[in-house]
């Protein structure tokens, strides 16, 4: 199946030199930059890719309308480039993009990770409503504006200023039209239920912070519902974006899984 996106024009940052390939997709208000807790610290272990969605931060506009489908296309594209098959770990957005993918590519998936998500907007016309306005919101207010109106509520109250201010920063750099549009759509016309939950084989680790305001412990636990084989974890004193308020111990959990998925040694 051909990549409806040019791999060439896709920026991704890596690090690690040995194991399994594990990619890594942010959620719908980021970019890479997303995963630097994990590039500076599963890279001991693992190599980790992580990507720009195509229409995001250092990545070209698609050259058309792109789906989610197309977004796990591309994923499935780079899994190939990088060796053909990887362990998926996507935060938000990007875990219904991963599922999405273990879903149309098994043969490509090896374990899943998935932080903080949801099954889509489209289980309800409200919430998908909702979702299609946000890229209205970002064209009237500008990617500044828009970051520091939505940055603060993807970490809990008790996040450090300097990790609010860096999500809120990711945010407002990595925003544009017509890449977010494309992502809020893609949301808003998913119920993962309907046909990909059931589909995806691969072990998988559901983790949610406890005091996730975006997606929310019940919306993860959801996902649990239906997929074949999975384990849910939920992560303390963390807001949506688990794996950057409590790296230390996302990661952890992320290793454990590994250990067990990929035979990944105790020591790196």
């Amino acid at each position: 199946m051909p990549s409806p996106y040019d791999l060439a024009r896709l920026h991704v940052e890596e690090a690690g030199d040995s194991g399994p390939v594990l990619l890594c997709l942010h959620g719908i208000g980021s970019s890479s930059a997303a995963f630097a807790p994990q590039l500076a610290t599963l890279s001991r272990y693992v190599r980790v890719v992580a990507w720009d969605a195509p229409g995001y931060a250092k990545s070209a506009d698609p050259t058309g309308p792109f789906t989610l489908d197309d977004f796990a296309d591309t994923a499935a594209a780079l899994i190939r480039q990088r060796g053909g098959r990887a362990h998926v770990l996507g935060v938000s957005w990007g875990g219904v993009i991963a599922m999405r993918l273990a879903a149309r590519h098994p043969e490509l998936v090896s374990s899943l990770i998935v932080a903080d998500s949801s099954v889509g907007s489209g289980t309800d016309p409200a919430k998908a409503e909702a979702m299609r306005a946000r890229a209205d919101e970002l064209a009237e207010a500008g990617p500044r504006a828009f970051a520091e109106r939505r940055g603060p509520r993807l970490v809990s109250d008790a996040a450090p200023g300097a990790l609010v201010q860096r999500v809120t920063d990711t945010m407002a750099r990595s925003l544009r039209l017509p890449g977010y549009r494309y992502a809020t759509e893609s949301m808003a016309a998913t119920d993962l239920r309907i046909a990909d939950l059931a589909a995806v084989r691969a072990p998988t680790l559901v983790l949610c912070g406890d005091q996730d305001r975006v997606t929310g412990i019940e919306a993860s636990q959801l996902l649990t519902a239906d997929l074949h084989s999975s384990v849910y974890v939920i992560v303390k004193d963390a807001g949506h974006l688990a794996n950057q308020e409590q790296p230390d111990a996302f990661d952890a959990w992320v290793l454990a899984h590994l250990r067990i998925s990929a035979g990944i040694a105790e020591a790196g």
